[in-house]
């Protein structure tokens, strides 16, 4: 039991009230967005963000605040020569980017604890004047077929002319948080930089719903009160800069409210006399007025101005705390700093040397470590009343138009939670299907936040009273993959096995609220009730012909391999759980009941077994497509090879007799549908455990079709690459898919790496890349087929190989290819870095790991978000599996 984990077991909700919660960007958001036409990125872009107080969240760099981020800290910097302080990450717009909307900066999360009793993380800035207006040409004069143009290619990290700012966070008590900023100049020269953390109180005030509005006040030349009337009252005290020469250099505090510059926006006089650009003003442009000389407000930052020379560094240490009665303002805050800072860093290195105890190797460890970092560094507080945004406030009504807008239909949902984002820059809002697969990883080190995560989808104030889940904030109806099942399921058995704790009143409360969202599945999306499903989107963006969430160009509609394959994984996971929870009441035995023969049904529509369905398999080339059912009743297969003809392996189960025995209810149904359905009681594959009775196979490929898949999707001249398995099979790289349909032509072509179609604003591809979270699935998949076959049953892989491997085997092999993005090959080099020499050599980039939101599907380069920890954090549950071991 180190400490960490006795934090987790008594007082986890406390430790969690302060973390790092800001997001990284709120600008350009639906939240934010009052526009009568929904164009949020134009509505407000970056150049307003240091300007506009926001009306829901806060970003900032670096960021901490408490878990409704009402008091905020967050790091601004300038090294004299750009045109405004560096206080958020900067990127560029859907339109502005050539593969949509994407962030141009370097930032590195390095660690953190799940209370957060520890955070550390890693920006680098250059000393050249940042180049916003270039990114923004360059990008924008590009198409879709050529590479981005990166931060990097500016030349601004030539000769290594740039600032690391590593920002620590260390608690004393839940809530009392040290900070440590260290300055180190990588580059050949001296270099002056502007050091500003900054504290500063949501807006709450403006809005006309809350007249109480908090303060903050100078106590001396050094410290500062906080006083909100809900949170209560705090200091923030502020250290000198110290150097590697033992000088120092105080600090000089500057006060302004968080309140909206109108004339510079607007031409509207201000409001208030100070205003939320003023620190801005005042230490690039030099104006004395625009910050408060009473050293009062609602926005403060200390200014530090320092000179760091070639290869030195500058500490900032600073130390925010609640009032107590009993503690006196006199005493000296940093006398116990260094103390404290180390006791929470051993912390967190003996946390993570118990969650590691079977990874081998520095490499593997570091790797792991990071990836989880991102993962808790990932929250955010996210703040969304959709009945109060659809009505406007009463100082900011919205346009007629949004009556009849976007998420219109989702006035229920109420959002005001700490939440696991996709990445807090490009996604800086939750969706239901990464969100599934966020709650893996982050289950290894904190089981609780990841049942919360789950739980509070499914709470009546989040999903549809129809039981639908919330998909994202640009269509909370759009929809995802029904996993939330699978993720409750995954967690439970995790900590189960690991921590030693059964949580069955979690199973069983999420258990009901899928079942809501289960029947809202089979009423919404089965147009034709014959359990064949044309879920739409899934989150698979362009990885079809058509954009499936829209009407289709050629009327009718699909019916999806993906989406009937999703649902047939959704009812074996509902079945397993009501057989654990018929375990100790009968009562589930009967629900149970019904998601097999619901399984069955699906399945048998799926093979097409009953002559009603619609023929998804496709015999004479052994892989599952999407058929087009046109509005002549004319059914078209689209014979493209996607990861869509792989999902139908998602779907399985394995009976075991021990389990079926001891619910006999459900025994003897099972057995009366295999005797009296014999056209169902095929879908079953039995296999007999000598002395033990019989074990059930359920799935919707068995035996010949799942090698008929397996040898598609192990065929490196289709969709195995040696970094996992691509989204589209390699073979359209020669020969594209191409659809004539009522006088168009529709074509898809293998692309491995950024979108060359603008499907969904281009900015993610499904067309050759690999993604982690349908990688993830298929190497479960792959491991509960061994668990029915066993050793016995072999797959030639690579396919053509010769070689023939246990699926065991095939399931660790593919694990380690995807482990394989991160580590180091024989040169040295990271395949995630792909050309980038910067990353690949230099020792101040080559170890400080993004994961990004998916990958080439030829060499492995990260592609996309690059900081989506969310669902490629499932790295860190991958090392678990594999012990650290990256040899195939």
């Amino acid at each position: 039991m180190t400490a960490e984990h006795n934090r987790l077991q008594t007082g986890g909700d406390a430790w969690r009230k302060w973390g790092p919660y800001l997001s990284e960007r709120a600008w350009g958001t639906v939240r934010e967005d009052y526009s009568p036409h929904g164009n949020a990125w134009e509505f407000f872009p970056h150049d307003h963000a240091r300007s506009r107080v926001y009306r829901w969240n806060e970003d900032g760099l670096a960021g901490l605040s408490d878990d409704k981020s009402r008091l905020c800290l967050a790091l601004a910097l300038w090294n004299g020569k750009d045109p405004i302080l560096k206080e958020r990450l900067f990127g560029l717009t859907n339109s502005e980017g050539s593969h949509g909307e994407d962030v141009k900066e370097y930032y590195f999360y390095l660690d953190s604890t799940p209370t957060h009793s520890y955070l550390k993380m890693l920006y680098k800035y250059p000393q050249a004047e940042f180049p916003y207006a270039r990114l923004v040409n360059e990008n924008r004069g590009r198409n879709k077929h050529g590479l981005e143009f990166e931060l990097v290619d500016t030349g601004v990290f030539h000769e290594s002319r740039y600032f690391d700012v590593f920002v620590e966070y260390a608690k004393a008590s839940p809530d009392d948080i040290l900070i440590r900023i260290t300055v180190v100049n990588r580059g050949p020269e001296a270099a002056p930089l502007h050091l500003l953390p900054t504290l500063w109180f949501r807006n709450t005030w403006g809005w006309g719903r809350d007249d109480h509005r908090p303060a903050l006040a100078a106590m001396d030349e050094s410290s500062v009160k906080a006083d909100h009337p809900i949170l209560g009252s705090y200091h923030l005290y502020c250290g000198h800069a110290r150097f590697d020469d033992g000088k120092t250099v105080a600090p000089t505090l500057l006060f302004t409210e968080n309140e909206t510059n109108t004339e510079r926006l607007w031409g509207v006089p201000n409001k208030t006399a100070f205003v939320k650009d003023g620190i801005n003003n005042y230490v690039v442009h030099g104006q004395a007025d625009a910050v408060n000389p009473e050293k009062a407000g609602t926005k403060m930052a200390a200014h530090y101005s320092v000179t760091v020379e070639p290869g030195k560094s500058a500490v900032v240490e600073l130390r925010l705390r609640e009032t107590n009665v009993n503690r006196q303002p006199s005493n000296d805050p940093f006398a116990n700093f260094d103390s404290i800072f180390a006791q929470r860093q051993r912390e967190a290195d003996e946390f993570y040397d118990a969650v590691q105890a079977n990874v081998v190797g520095d490499e593997m460890k570091m790797i792991q470590r990071q990836a989880l970092a991102g993962m808790l560094w990932s929250k955010q507080f996210y703040h969304y009343i959709v009945d109060q945004w659809l009505k406007g406030d009463p100082g900011q009504p919205p346009p007629a138009e949004r009556k009849n807008g976007r998420n219109r239909e989702w006035q229920h949902l109420y959002n005001e939670r700490v939440m696991s984002m996709p990445d807090k820059w490009e996604y800086p809002w939750y969706a239901a299907w990464d969100l599934a697969f966020h709650c893996i990883p982050l289950a290894m080190v904190d089981p609780e936040f990841a049942k919360s995560q789950l739980d509070l989808l499914l709470r009546e104030w989040y999903q549809h009273p129809n039981g639908q889940v919330p998909a994202y904030e640009w269509a909370f109806g759009d929809v995802n993959p029904p996993v939330l099942a699978w993720a409750a399921w995954r967690i439970y058995k995790m900590e189960k096995k690991h921590f030693g704790v059964s949580d069955r009143m979690f199973l069983e409360r999420v258990f009901h609220k899928l079942m809501i969202n289960f029947t809202w599945w089979v009423n919404r999306k089965d147009s034709e009730g014959n359990n064949v499903f044309q879920g739409g989107f899934l989150g698979l963006d362009n990885i079809g012909v058509f954009d499936r969430s829209s009407p289709l160009p050629t009327g009718g509609h699909i019916e999806q391999s993906d989406g009937t394959s999703w649902m047939g994984m959704f009812s074996l996971n509902m079945m397993v759980m009501a057989l654990e929870l018929a375990l100790t009441n009968p009562v589930y035995e009967d629900i149970a009941t019904k998601f097999f023969e619901h399984f069955l049904f699906i399945a048998d529509a799926m093979n097409n077994l009953g002559g009603e369905g619609i023929p998804l398999w496709n015999e004479e080339d052994e892989f599952f497509y999407d058929v087009l059912h046109l509005p002549n009743s004319y059914n078209l297969p689209m014979k493209l090879r996607s990861f869509v003809g792989l999902i139908p392996l998602f779907a399985v189960e394995t009976l075991d007799p021990k389990l079926l025995d001891a619910l006999p209810g459900f025994k003897a149904r099972l057995e009366w549908m295999l005797t009296h359905r014999p056209d169902l009681a095929r879908l079953v594959s039995r296999w007999q455990e000598p002395g033990a009775g019989e074990r059930r196979l359920l799935a919707l490929v068995r035996g010949h079709r799942m090698k008929r898949l397996l040898k598609r999707a192990l065929d490196p001249g289709e969709f195995l690459s040696d970094y996992g398995v691509r989204a589209l099979s390699k073979v359209h790289e020669q020969t594209p898919y191409t659809l004539q349909v009522d006088g168009s032509t529709y074509t898809v072509s293998y692309e491995p790496a950024e979108s060359r179609s603008g499907l969904f604003g281009g900015n993610s591809n499904w067309r050759g890349p690999i993604w982690f979270p349908v990688n993830y699935l298929l190497i479960e998949s792959i491991q509960k087929f061994h668990h029915y076959y066993g050793d016995d049953f072999l797959v030639e892989c690579p396919t053509g190989s010769g070689q023939f491997l246990t699926l065991k085997q095939i399931a660790d092999a593919l694990s380690q290819r995807l482990i394989r993005i991160f580590t180091r090959d024989g040169d040295g080099k990271r395949a995630v870095f792909g050309g980038q020499e910067i990353f690949q050599r230099d020792p101040h980039w080559r170890d400080h790991i993004p994961f990004y939101e998916y990958f080439h599907g030829d060499n492995g380069a990260g592609i996309g978000a690059s900081h989506q920890t969310g669902w490629t954090g499932l790295v860190a549950k991958l090392i678990q599996q594999q012990g650290g071991r990256h040899d195939e």
